[in-house]
């Protein structure tokens, strides 16, 4: 008996726990998505701004808060190999719109809108619509005071989730104030959890002193009944804090968006003031802000620039487009307009030539793919043509080569077959071919 020879399996690799592979056919959702995006910032005059992935470390400590979670506990950072520099695979975009905003000089001549598309990094348990690399849209306005502009994000925000045709997202809002306001409300919420210091879990200890706001926002159930008594920073806003936050409310009313205060929506940075905002739906568990953003005009001076006031918002795209399954609002499609069905290899030369002025055309087309001995029979290339979503099959057979023609022949509503000349007409031709806007 002959001796089986010995082959070794090279051992098989995966993804890494939580950041996923996104393929097709869900790809199509995600471009369709980003479609829909480019064309909302574009009607609002934002401009597209790219960073790079990989920031210094102390960006985000600085821009992003030492005593947050994304800092102390989901940051990936790393030692640079090549010069023992401190690195950090972005959490998020903020901070490096503004490093790239301060080194580039980008608000010398006004205020610049901006919008990013990306992934982002944070170490943490993966769940449903919480990954460790996810996606995140932001928009951001930068040297622009005025509430009027807060008002514009938010209606932008809005304007993108209605197009997409969600529903039930309502939108939350609050006022930090300015630092004064705050450093007033900081001493009476330091005061009141004092006296209910009983109450406090561990992670409201460790933030009593530095970072009380953060004690507002605790998913802890033992907690609630005590922070619902806890003071409201409303109560501590001054004349011009509570007139920006009015106008803000104002606008959104006459652009007919309806919103509700948050009293317990806060920032526990002293970088951000004024308005904060989210876009929350009921229909994602724990995981339902869709959309968070607010006006951190500290930002810029905190990283080494000059004061600059700005206001911006992060969106997760895995939520949106989650939100979009649940709701049953699927969009995009990979279905070209046509597949076309060769019958022979003798006839690849005339049809790819053919494929090649539709596609010029803005034609979507899938050519039939044969084996090393022929094209397949006609039958099976039907049924490939009809798997593939395509509205048409393009027939190049032996009598349609000879003819100079091309049958055209519809997959989705039963119509006849139609011939039509190859070449000379096949401009004319191409948009009936094309899938409807």
């Amino acid at each position: 008996m002959a001796e089986k020879s010995a082959v070794s399996r090279v051992e098989k690799l995966f993804a890494v726990k939580g950041m996923n592979d996104i393929l097709p056919p869900d790809s199509a959702q995600w471009e369709w998505f980003e479609e829909q995006v480019r064309a909302q910032m574009l009607r609002h005059a934002y401009r597209n701004i790219r960073t790079p992935i990989v920031e210094p470390t102390a960006l985000f400590v600085r821009g992003t808060g030492e005593t947050t979670d994304i800092v102390e506990k989901e940051m990936y950072s790393f030692e640079d190999k090549l010069n023992g520099e401190a690195l950090t695979l972005r959490p998020e975009n903020t901070p490096g719109v503004v490093r790239a905003a301060i080194e580039h000089n980008l608000t010398y001549d006004g205020g610049k809108r901006l919008y990013y598309m990306g992934p982002m990094f944070r170490h943490e348990r993966p769940q449903r619509g919480r990954y460790r690399q996810f996606y995140q849209l932001g928009a951001e306005a930068l040297g622009f005071a005025g509430p009027e502009v807060d008002a514009e994000l938010m209606l932008l925000a809005n304007q993108l989730l209605n197009d997409l045709g969600l529903r039930g997202v309502r939108v939350e809002l609050n006022s930090l104030g300015v630092a004064s306001e705050r450093h007033a409300h900081r001493g009476a919420l330091i005061a009141y959890f004092e006296q209910h210091s009983e109450l406090l879990d561990a992670d409201a200890k460790r933030r009593l002193h530095a970072n009380p706001l953060r004690i507002l926002d605790t998913k802890n159930p033992a907690m609630q009944a005590m922070v619902q008594g806890a003071p409201q920073l409303l109560d501590f806003l001054g004349e011009a804090s509570l007139k920006h936050f009015d106008t803000v409310k104002t606008l959104l009313n006459a652009c007919g968006v309806q919103w509700n205060v948050n009293p317990r929506l806060v920032r526990g940075l002293d970088y951000y003031s004024h308005t904060v905002f989210e876009f929350v739906t009921n229909e994602l568990g724990a995981q339902g802000t869709l959309c968070g953003g607010g006006r951190y005009d500290g930002l810029f001076e905190l990283l080494g620039g000059k004061p600059t006031p700005a206001v911006g918002w992060g969106m997760g795209i895995e939520r949106v487009l989650e939100l979009l399954k649940v709701q049953g609002l699927t969009a995009g499609s990979l279905a070209p307009d046509a597949y076309a069905i060769v019958a022979e290899v003798s006839g690849l030369a005339v049809a790819m030539q053919t494929l090649q002025v539709l596609r010029s055309q803005g034609v979507s087309v899938q050519m039939h793919a044969g084996s090393s001995d022929g094209m397949g029979s006609i039958k099976s290339q039907f049924k490939r043509a009809d798997a593939s979503g395509a509205r048409f099959a393009l027939v190049f057979g032996p009598d349609e080569i000879a003819q100079g023609v091309v049958t055209v022949k519809s997959l989705r509503d039963g119509s006849g077959a139609q011939s039509t000349q190859i070449l000379s007409q096949s401009e004319q031709w191409a948009k009936s071919l094309q899938s409807p806007a």
